[in-house]
């Protein structure tokens, strides 16, 4: 059975920040076969259920729950490794099922990934740069797959902020307890 998200406090420089699920059991499977084994067949229900989390954020004026969907980008090691990257897998579906534009707005600067480090670790956060040549719309949908401490979601969404964001949503699959 898959567990509820857990609650846990907001990542600084995001609006909101939902889930899916806990990232326990089913829904560390879930996950884990994602991203460590291409399991793609997990992406269409996850999109949708990443959806509805945001379906009643739409603008009254464009429709829109966000004016662009993008994502939090793994290490390109972990790109060469697995052959994509599973934050832009799940942009991009997430994306289509709200009808909402899909660009890739940040580039992670070199640095250790966040898994295995320690709490203390992860709270000093990897680095971000933004990699748009166009602006950075006001409302952004940042999807990632999974958040524990919540250090990357906010590093990320610092930098989207800085390049002139003014609404950062985080949408992820699941949320460590």
């Amino acid at each position: 059975m898959i567990g509820p998200p857990p609650s846990l406090p907001l990542p600084p420089g995001v609006r909101t920040c939902a889930a899916v699920m806990a990232y326990e059991g089913v829904g560390r499977e879930i996950v884990a076969r994602l991203k460590y084994r291409n399991a793609r067949c997990v992406v269409p229900w996850l999109a949708t259920e990443m959806a509805k989390l945001v379906e009643d954020q739409r603008d009254p004026a464009t429709g829109a729950p966000a004016d662009v969907v993008t994502w939090v980008p793994t290490t390109a090691a972990h790109r060469r490794q697995r052959g994509f990257d599973q934050g832009r897998v799940l942009a991009t579906a997430v994306a289509r099922r709200l009808g909402v534009p899909c660009r890739c707005l940040l580039r992670r600067e070199r640095g250790p990934a966040q898994t295995g480090r320690s709490r203390r670790q992860r709270l000093d956060g990897p680095g971000y740069e933004v990699r748009s040549e166009r602006a950075v719309p006001p409302r952004v949908l940042l999807v990632d797959d999974v958040v524990t401490t919540g250090a990357t979601l906010a590093a990320a969404a610092r930098r989207l902020r800085e390049a002139g964001a003014q609404d950062v949503t985080a949408l992820v699959a699941a949320r460590r307890p």
